[in-house]
């Protein structure tokens, strides 16, 4: 993630591999939130980190709304980036249990070309073919079952939206104005429901923001983790 380098000249930051997405195993069955939240939990004990500040983007943000249910004392503060709190509805809940029909039996590459205009933005796709190039290489580290269960498990994510008003932690929420997965819509509907939330729109960003605009991102990040004391 290329906001890391940048923020770890002040900060130690911890990246957790989430199952079925890098060099992390699927596991058995859906890659379920509550996995997610689980292995996240384990990563902060191996690394001797008791409570921090918490960033996540897209099923990043889907996990850490997990995360809080569960283990709501280790986090200090929330970075909700490019991610929405409803839970799917009928029809994108049927889509993505047929996306992962597909992809087992249609290959990977089909898949990943139709998640290209999804998940970055026109000004990025246009612009910036190396950026393409470069999600286009993250993904491929996935293989069909791990796509297949990593859809299944966002396909039964709860909803989230009674978890928005519990929510007593500083937190930001980050879209790109360019996203059509999650964007404007969903982050003000998730800062009308976090107390004292505050929220940043990316110009020319898709669903990808610090991955198209990481300068941008990580200016938002620095000033707002600036603010933040954790433990």
């Amino acid at each position: 993630m290329p906001v890391a380098k940048p923020l770890s000249s002040r900060y130690r930051i911890v990246l957790p591999d989430l199952r079925g997405h890098g060099e992390s195993g699927i596991g058995d069955g859906p890659a379920t939130m509550e996995k997610h939240a689980a292995d996240v939990a384990r990563v902060m004990d191996d690394a001797g980190v008791g409570r921090a500040p918490l960033i996540g983007v897209s099923i990043g943000g889907y996990a850490l709304f997990e995360f809080w249910r569960k283990y709501r004392g280790r986090v200090a503060a929330l970075g909700l980036c490019n991610t929405k709190a409803p839970a799917d509805s009928t029809e994108a809940r049927n889509g993505r249990l047929q996306a992962a029909k597909d992809v087992l039996e249609r290959g990977t590459e089909p898949f990943f070309d139709s998640m290209i205009p999804r998940l970055l933005g026109k000004t990025t796709r246009e612009a910036r073919p190396d950026l393409v190039d470069g999600v286009m290489r993250m993904m491929r580290k996935m293989s069909a079952e791990d796509i297949a269960q990593v859809q299944r498990g966002m396909a039964e994510r709860p909803d989230s939206m009674e978890t928005l008003k519990t929510i007593n932690v500083p937190t930001l929420l980050v879209t790109g104005d360019e996203d059509i997965l999650t964007g404007v819509n969903e982050a003000e509907l998730m800062r009308q429901h976090i107390a004292g939330s505050q929220m940043r729109v990316i110009p020319k960003a898709g669903h990808y923001s610090p991955w198209e605009q990481p300068q941008g991102v990580t200016m938002l990040l620095r000033q707002f983790l600036g603010t933040v004391a954790s433990d």
